[in-house]
């Protein structure tokens, strides 16, 4: 049976220029895995190519059965793929009100209304009126959090959804990572903090130079931390 989330010989860049030199990983339905490596090693280019914002050169990315690589950003979207993006990118001038109203006015069938979102991050719907640029960073990042919720995806991908956050937010994301986990979301978390990567996933993928060179599960590697930092290359 293949994963509900394959890439296969993934290869991508910009202008040319080459960035994932063939990229290789397995997500089972309701898996969680956390993409760990140094900045510029290629998870952004990676996230942002699965997406269909970055055009790949070649190889294969399916979701539940379907070929997805170099599809419109629309049509990757409407397959059931969610992005949180690095930076959260919440529109200054409008409210949070505003903010989840342009998310679901798309009707998408699926377990998450905007009741639902908002028991999730009961924050947000204190926050109703206030604009974007009013919120603090971790408002922001629910807030963007709650947008892709609300397109009912099958697979989350979640590009350092903890930089720039105080710790008690952070253990807020990893919350909600591993609640839309347990009800059958599949989840890609690209992040720096290791805490959050072995607490919120199940499995670790590790790149380097545009590949993935080691694969292994949260317990095993939270078990060889020295290990870890060596595969990341940290001193």
């Amino acid at each position: 049976m293949k994963p509900f989330f394959r890439i296969r010989a993934l290869r991508s860049g910009y202008a040319g220029g080459i960035v994932l030199g063939g990229v290789d990983l397995d997500l089972d339905a309701g898996g969680t895995v956390a993409l760990l490596g140094r900045n510029g090693v290629g998870k952004t280019t990676l996230v942002s190519t699965v997406m269909g914002l970055v055009r790949p050169y070649g190889g294969s990315i399916t979701l539940d059965g379907r070929e997805i690589a170099g599809a419109r950003v629309d049509t990757i979207a409407r397959a059931g793929v969610g992005v949180v993006p690095q930076g959260r990118r919440v529109f200054a001038p409008l409210t949070v009100d505003e903010h989840l109203t342009i998310a679901a006015r798309r009707p998408v069938r699926g377990p998450w209304t905007r009741a639902r979102v908002l028991d999730l991050l009961p924050r947000l719907g204190e926050r109703l009126g206030h604009r974007g640029d009013q919120l603090s960073g971790g408002e922001q990042q629910m807030l963007a959090i709650a947008r892709a919720l609300l397109g009912n995806p099958r697979l989350l991908l979640l590009d350092e959804p903890s930089d720039g956050l105080a710790p008690a937010i952070v253990s807020q994301v990893g919350d909600v990572i591993r609640q839309v986990s347990a009800q059958g979301m599949s989840v890609v978390l690209v992040e720096q903090n290791l805490g959050l990567a072995l607490s919120a996933a199940r499995s670790v993928v590790v790149m380097r130079k545009g590949a993935i060179v080691h694969q292994a599960s949260c317990a095993d590697l939270a078990s060889r931390p020295d290990d870890l930092r060596r595969l990341l290359g940290v001193d």
